[in-house]
This record gives structure tokens, sequence and C-alpha cells, in this order.
């Protein structure tokens, strides 16, 4: 835009100096040059539709002529007013806005500029498409006079300085040398895609061959893939027959193995036979039998049972077997003729150490267990005489048992008795050395009680003083004695009375006895409740007439007369510091204590 604009500016400077240098001379020179100018730019693409050719006529009017007045058709007031009611519709928008909506000054400036390149950008094309059309317009618009004298009306003249040509003509030889270079450019890449579209038929040509030899090796790769399938096929057909003999061989063998462990089973029932039999015959038979055999029956069964215990595993490399099938007149009776050479040929990869070891082992079981078994019973007789001994000793055995449980069920019941028994018997002497010991109390306070009387009552003291305790002590056990027993009778002794009350406290220590130790624990609750009771009271008592003789105290010292001292105070002498003797620790301690102190700080 900027260059169009300039080319404008620069051909109306033209036409205003070639006017303005030519005033006197006549009105033919600016058309001449006029004429000029537009052949000098119609020949230069993209600059027709910004021709614009100023004349200027005789008749105009003066005011046209100065360049510093206004033209009368421009308001500028307005366009200023407009522009301010712009902005402050502006900035009313942008207090409505939000703060994600707005935009910066900066983000405003691009903005504007991106918007100014893509209307170049699309002036740019819209001039490419027309630039054509627009030729043929421009020589239509030179040949007719109405559009010189149209453009003469809009645009009023302006003076051009001298510099100001030679600046639109450097800027016109810029856009030819612009338009050259280009020029040159085009050819240039024409030439480069001429040189790429040789490069692509060669690649054409070269992908053709490439073609027909991928074409020739998919052929081939087709009939090789029919020659695998069909192999694969041959192959498949012989692996479902060797899985069918397999299967069938597999088969054989675990009827086999099903032979064998039935044949074990068996083999082994007969063993517990032997052993039961040898068990009933008597000792005598059995060290004989032992002797001539020279070991004992129980560790040969345990060997032998050991040795025979072997698991059958089918593999397609190796296959293990039992002992008693790989020896060849075992194979020979025990299988078909026909499954003979297949379990022949599976036997092969066994190693000859294996087959050598196991040959062995089953001659060693087959010499111990082929001998028939000696046995002490002959006939079946001995065996159900022998039973019948057997169960006449069993019912025997049954019989004491029942007898000896019984006896043990009385013992039972008979030890219970006499541990309970035993229980209460504790109890009662628990009770028994209870109530005796309280007695013991009682009476060494008695004793105790006595002694101080014997020692008031003796030489020492004085005849009346004695006289008067036991005057005293009488009233007190008539006191007693009327509580206890009832009114003493006249001329009854204190002695007595005191023997009285002892034989009634005997009888109520008795009476205690008997009664339930439970209603005795309620009576004491509701006794020492009683007592405590009083105890508070009493307290309480002591308290109130405390706290009566203090206030008393207090009334007499607030009613006393202030004795006022004179003198000085005396003071007492103050008792020397006690002196503390230092213990002398032992040697060991301070050994014990050199260690803590070399352990725990070193």
């Amino acid at each position: 835009m900027s260059v169009l604009s300039s080319n404008h500016s620069a051909l109306s400077q033209e036409t205003h100096s070639a006017y303005s240098a030519g005033t006197t001379s006549e009105s033919v020179m600016p058309s001449v040059y006029e004429e000029s100018v537009c052949e000098s730019l119609s020949s230069k693409p993209g600059m027709e539709t910004y021709l614009v050719s100023e004349l200027s006529e005789e008749d105009e009017e003066p005011i046209y002529k100065n360049p510093f007045t206004i033209p009368p058709d421009i308001d500028i007031f307005a366009i200023r007013n407009k522009e301010r009611k712009k902005a402050k519709a502006e900035r009313e928008r942008m207090k409505t806005m939000k703060i994600h909506e707005k935009m910066t000054y900066s983000v405003k400036n691009k903005a504007k500029e991106r918007g100014l390149r893509k209307a170049l950008k699309k002036e740019e094309e819209e001039e490419n498409r027309k630039q054509e059309t627009d030729e043929e317009r421009l020589k239509a618009l030179q040949e007719c006079l109405s559009w010189k004298i149209a453009i003469k009306k809009d645009y009023p003249l302006e003076k051009e300085t001298f510099r100001d040509y030679i600046n639109d003509r450097r800027e016109i030889f810029l856009l030819e040398y612009a338009i050259a270079v280009k020029r040159e450019e085009i050819q240039k890449l024409e030439k480069i895609a001429k040189k790429e579209e040789r490069k692509l038929e060669k690649a054409e040509y070269n992908l053709e061959k490439d073609i027909a030899i991928f074409d020739e090796f998919l052929k081939e790769n087709h009939k090789s893939s029919v020659q695998a399938l069909k192999i694969a096929e041959k192959e498949s057909a012989a692996k479902a027959k060797k899985i069918v003999q397999i299967h069938a061989i597999g088969s054989q063998i675990m009827s086999l193995q099903s032979d064998i462990t039935r044949f074990e089973n068996s083999l082994r029932e007969y063993k517990m036979y032997r052993d039961f039999l040898y068990q009933l015959s008597p000792k005598e038979w059995q060290e004989e039998y032992e002797k001539k055999h020279g070991k004992q029956l129980k560790t040969a069964d345990k060997e032998s049972a050991s040795e025979k215990s072997l698991t059958i595993e089918m593999n397609t490399n190796a296959i293990d077997v039992p002992s008693s099938l790989l020896s060849v007149e075992s194979v020979n009776s025990s299988l078909s003729p026909g499954t003979r050479p297949q379990l022949k040929s599976l036997l092969k990869p066994l190693s000859t150490e294996n087959l050598n070891s196991s040959e062995d082992q089953e001659s060693e079981i087959c010499s111990d267990e082929d001998e028939e078994p000696e046995l002490y019973f002959t006939d079946p007789q001995q065996l159900l005489s022998v039973f019948a001994e057997m169960e006449e000793q069993n019912f025997s055995y049954l019989c004491n048992f029942q007898e000896t449980q019984k006896e043990i069920n009385e013992l039972q019941h008979t030890f219970i008795n006499a541990q309970q028994r035993k229980d209460r018997e504790r109890a009662q002497l628990k009770e028994v050395s209870l109530t005796l010991k309280s007695t013991v109390t009682k009476l060494e306070e008695r004793a105790a009680d006595l002694k101080l009387r014997v020692e008031d009552f003796s030489s020492e003291h004085k005849v009346d003083v004695q006289d008067k305790m036991l005057a005293s002590l009488g009233r007190k056990v008539r006191e007693v004695y009327g509580h206890c027993i009832g009114e003493s009778r006249e001329g009854m002794e204190t002695m007595e009375m005191l023997a009285a009350i002892e034989k009634k406290l005997i009888e109520l220590l008795d009476n205690l006895e008997r009664i339930p130790p439970a209603k005795i624990a309620e009576i004491e609750k509701a006794k020492k409740r009683e007592r405590r009771k009083r105890l508070r009271e009493e307290k309480e008592q002591q308290q109130k007439q405390m706290q009566e003789e203090r206030l008393q105290r207090a009334l007499e010292r607030a009613q006393a007369n202030i004795e006022k001292k004179t003198g000085r105070r005396l003071m007492f002498r103050s008792s020397p510091p006690a002196r503390k003797e230092k213990k002398e620790q032992s040697q060991e301690q301070r050994d014990k204590e050199k260690e803590e102190m070399l352990y725990y700080f070193t």
C-alpha cells in the first residue's frame, strides 16, 4: 500500500510541477507530458489501477493553485469528532469486557499489523488475478478523454518539488529493477522445474523396472509357498500317524501300569498275611528261621518295598519304565507280537548303565522273592485252633478289663468323697483356729489388764486408793452384770458376778459359732456403720467445742489490755553446726567408680 500511495503522489507531483513550470506556455504541454507518463507507467504490470493523470485547465479557480489551503469537501473537525466518539465507544466497551477478553497495547498493535498484512496479501492476490484484464481496461481508459477530465475534477493540482520528482523516479527505477530480478528468478525456477521433471521421468522408468522385478519375485514366492504347503501337508499327515502310534503305545503302557499296580497291591496283601502268620508262629520257630536266613524279615520287606516304588514317565527322547519291563523275557511274554518292535524302538534311547543297574536289582529281588516262603502252619485247622485260643484270651482280657474298670470307678468315687470330707474338715479347722487365735488375743489382753491391776493392788500403793479402785470396779461390774444378765442379788460379790458374766460370754461365743457367717457379716457391717456414725458425731461435737473455745480465746484476747514490751528481747544462743562424719569408701567401691568413669566418659 505504501508503494502504491507513493506512486500516486509521484504522479500528482509530476503533473503539478509540469503545470507550474509551463504556466506561460500553451495548454498542449501538459497533455503531452501526461501521455508520456501514462505510457511509461502502462508498461509496468500492477500499476494501471492506481494510474492518475491530473491536468490543469486555463479556467481553474485560484484557490486550487495554493497548496496550503484546505479543500472545501474535507471537514477536519468532523473527522476529529468521529475519532473521539470512536475512542470513547471503545473505552466503554473495554469497561464491560471481562479480564480474559481484554488485550494489551502490544497485542492490539500486533493485531492491527496482522490485519494489514492480511489485507495486503488479499490485494496482491486480486492484483495478480486482474492483471490481464487491467491492461485492456487501461488502453480503453487512455483513449477515453472523458476519463481524463473526470480525473482532473476529482484530484486537485498540487505543487511538486524537484526532489519529490527525483524520489518518484528512484522508486519507479527500483520497481522496474525488482520486476527484472523476479523475472530472472522465474526463469531460474523454470529451469529447475524442467530438471526435476526429467528426474521424475527417470524415476518413473526405474520404478517400472522395479515393479517388473517385484512381479517376478512374487511369482517365485508363490511357487515356493505352494511347494511348502504341500510339504507341510505331508508332514502333518506323518505327524498324525505318529501321534496315533504314540497314543496306542501310551494306552498299552497305562494298561501295563494298572496291571503292575494291581499285582503290587496283591503282593502287599500277601506280605501282610505272611507277616501275620509269622507273628502267630511260636517264638522258637521264629528264632530258628532268623538264624537260618541271617537277617530279619522286617528290614527285607522295607527294602523290597522301596525298590519297587518306581514311576512310569513318557517323553519324546527317553521313557522311564519299571525294572521288570526291561528284561527281555518279561517284554516278550507280556506284549503282543504287533507292539513288540514299537516298544523296543522306544526303549533304545535308554542308557546301558541304567539297564545294567535295573537288571542287577531285578535279579536280586527275584532271587529273594522267587523262593517259596517257609511257614509254620501247614494246615488251616492249626490257624482255627490258634484263633479259638486267641478269642478265649481276648474274652478273659475283656472280663478283667471290665472288672478293673468297675474298681477304678469305685475308687474314684471314694476318692472324691474323701476329698470333699477333708475339705469340709479343713474349713472347720480353719474356723476353729481363727476362733482360738481371737480368744488367745483376748486372753492376752486380759492378762495384761490383770497385771496392771495386780500392780495397782500391790503394797506399794496406799490402801485408800485401792479401796476406791475396788469400789469403782465393783460398780462397773455390777453395771455390766445388769446389762448382760439382769439385776444382781443382794450380797452378791464381784467375783461371782464376773464368773456369771464369763459364763454368759462363753455361751454367746458358742452361739456365735453356730450362726451362719453371712448373717454375722451383716451384723458386723451394721455395727461398724453405727460406730462410724457415732465417731463422726463425736468428732463434729469436738470440732464444734474447739471452735467455741477458739472464739472464746479470741474474744478474751480482744478484750484484754495491751501490754507494751520494753527493753531488748532476749536472744538465745544458737547451737553450733552439726559435724557430719565422712564415710570412707572401700577399695572395691573406688575401683567400681573408676571402671564406670572409664566406660561412660572415654
